[in-house]
């Protein structure tokens, strides 16, 4: 927030306030000069003494000039907020700077400064600041931090001058406020070798052309500013004009992300609730593919995917990787349960789009939505299924173990259809759970022999 113009806006709403404002803010002590003040003024005029009439006027008009010396000061205080950082995982810490700057010619007295931030965020911080001289600044910070991920708005700032005397005491607010962003945590993840995986940019599973043997060229015609190193001599002659070989189209390995989101499929609220944990590992996935070089995409239950994403997803491996995460993780960091009782509209654009490596994590689902899924794995590509079952979830760890297969059927026809299943119980971690997912892959692969996922 640049709040030196807010704060200037703020101070000239105030100034339509008239000075009836800054009367508001005469503290006990100056009302209390104040009343004695005009008391010791009457009764000097009852009384005739003209050294109590001095002595009330005195009372009097020292409240009032604290009054008018801080109602002037208040409009020649600016304030400013930074974040570093302004995204951070849940469970990590931010710190929040603020900086006050006094740009009048006047000091001011004693300042309390004021923060509003969620309480999810931690308590109010609150700071006092001796006199500031003329152009003088103060700078203070402090630490906030959540376990729920989210967008929080921090501010506006709050400032509270008073004078040296203590007569007179207001409160002003900017009108600025910035913005954390906690998004969800992303666990490393091991670089295992999984199938329906390319080996990212350039070792797509199709071969160019341009790779093929001389046989197997297919020549197109010569366009202004080819080459001549790439004209093919025996298709010219064949064809009677110049032919060019075709340029070698890279192609970059693609990766699904699909993030079961119904409400009706998850049990439990919180940081440690099975959809938490579904949203992080979505996460740490999407980051994981993107590092390793993957075009990567983003789904939902509902079809939705994240705004600006192209048709394959975004690109790793390039210089907008990073902001190609941030954009996924600020839309994982709000992403919350869906009204949908099913996953066809995920499927719909599944249906309609390129293959490649398609990773779900799911809550419950009976064997309706278990039918709609396994469609959903291509024969062509690999797909990997993380299952979390609620009553799994929600059975404290003293309780008595549920059964080791809790989705039964599900889990079946999933894997009859291709899938690689792993159920997720509570407090597993993605990492283990990755790795389990390629050995169960290799062993379906030896029982089956072939590399089937």
């Amino acid at each position: 927030m640049t709040a030196g113009g807010a704060g200037q806006t703020e101070a000239d709403r105030g100034e339509r306030g008239g000075i009836r404002t800054a009367l508001a803010g005469l503290t006990t002590r100056g009302r209390s000069f104040l009343a004695a003040g005009v008391a010791a003024v009457i009764c000097a005029f009852v009384l005739g003494q003209s050294d109590l009439l001095r002595v009330g006027v005195l009372l009097a008009v020292l409240p009032l000039i604290c009054v008018a010396v801080l109602h002037r000061t208040r409009y020649r205080v600016a304030g400013s907020r930074r974040l570093a950082p302004s995204r951070v995982p849940a469970g990590s810490e931010a710190r929040v700077h603020l900086r006050v700057d006094n740009v009048s010619r006047l000091p001011t007295g004693l300042l309390m400064l004021q923060d509003r931030v969620p309480y999810v965020l931690g308590p109010r911080p609150r700071f006092v600041l001796d006199r500031l001289e003329p152009g003088g600044r103060r700078e203070v910070s402090y630490r906030v931090r959540s376990d729920l991920r989210g967008r929080y708005p921090l501010g506006p700032l709050q400032l509270r001058l008073t004078d040296p005397f203590g007569m007179c005491e207001l409160t002003r607010s900017f009108s600025s406020y910035d913005t954390l962003t906690v998004i969800p945590r992303v666990e490393p993840l091991p670089p295992v070798r999984l199938s329906g995986e390319a080996k990212g940019y350039g070792d797509g599973r199709q071969r160019s052309p341009a790779l093929a043997g001389e046989d197997d060229v297919i020549p197109r015609g010569y366009r202004h500013g080819d080459d001549l190193r790439r004209v093919h001599w025996r298709s010219t002659a064949r064809y009677g004009e110049l032919m060019v070989r075709r340029e070698e189209q890279p192609q970059r390995s693609r990766c699904t992300v699909l993030l079961d989101t119904r409400g009706i499929a998850y049990a439990g609220a919180g940081p440690d609730s099975a959809f938490e944990w579904a949203v992080a590992g979505a996460a740490s996935v999407l980051v994981h593919m993107l590092e390793r070089g993957f075009s990567v995409r983003l789904l939902t239950d509902t079809g939705s995917v994240v705004p600006g994403e192209g048709a394959d997803g975004f690109a790793g491996a390039s210089q907008e990787t990073a902001d190609a995460a941030g954009l996924m993780m600020d839309t994982l960091a709000v992403i919350d349960h869906s009204d949908g009782g099913g996953l066809s509209r995920a499927y719909d654009v599944l249906r309609g789009g390129s293959e490649g490596l398609l990773v779900a994590f799911l809550g419950d689902i009976d064997e309706e939505q278990a039918t709609v899924v396994a469609k959903m794995r291509r024969r062509s590509g690999g797909a990997i299924a993380f299952l979390l079952d609620g009553d799994t979830w929600l059975r404290e760890p003293t309780d008595v173990p549920g059964p080791a297969d809790p989705h039964g059927e599900s889990l079946r026809m999933l894997r009859e259809a291709g899938w690689t299943t792993v159920s997720a119980p509570r407090g597993a971690g993605l990492d283990d759970l990755w790795r389990q997912a390629d050995h169960d892959r290799r062993d379906a692969a030896a029982v089956g022999g072939g590399e089937a996922l």
